[in-house]
């Protein structure tokens, strides 16, 4: 597996066309999360920072700031709920399966 990519504040300026005071800004807002800081202390962001600035960018003609973080952090919430809720899944079926197994190999025995 590849290491996941880190892009320093330059590079997420260059790829998203926003200025250095507004990445920092979402940052301090939490509009926006680094993912880990460099020995130096450079913010370092992941991938997954430019959709957030891409949703960010669609909700600025409908929002406020402060109104798009609330709403982010309601679809981050909903993201883990969901994401809870499949892993629940996924081991209900995977208890069913092995009872069903169970159960073909008992009627084969009889």
């Amino acid at each position: 597996m590849l290491p996941r990519k880190l892009y320093k504040i330059g590079e997420v300026m260059r790829y998203s066309g926003l200025s250095r005071q507004t990445v920092h800004s979402y940052t301090v807002m939490g509009l926006i999360h680094e993912a880990e800081r460099t020995p130096s202390g450079h913010r370092l962001y992941a991938e997954e920072v430019f959709e957030r600035l891409r949703r960010i960018r669609a909700l600025q003609d409908l929002m406020t700031l402060q109104e798009i973080k609330a709403h982010l952090e309601h679809e981050d919430r909903l993201e883990v709920e969901e994401d809870a809720l499949l892993q629940e899944v996924g081991r209900m079926a995977g208890r069913m399966a092995g009872r069903m197994a169970g159960r073909e190999t008992g009627a084969e025995k009889a």
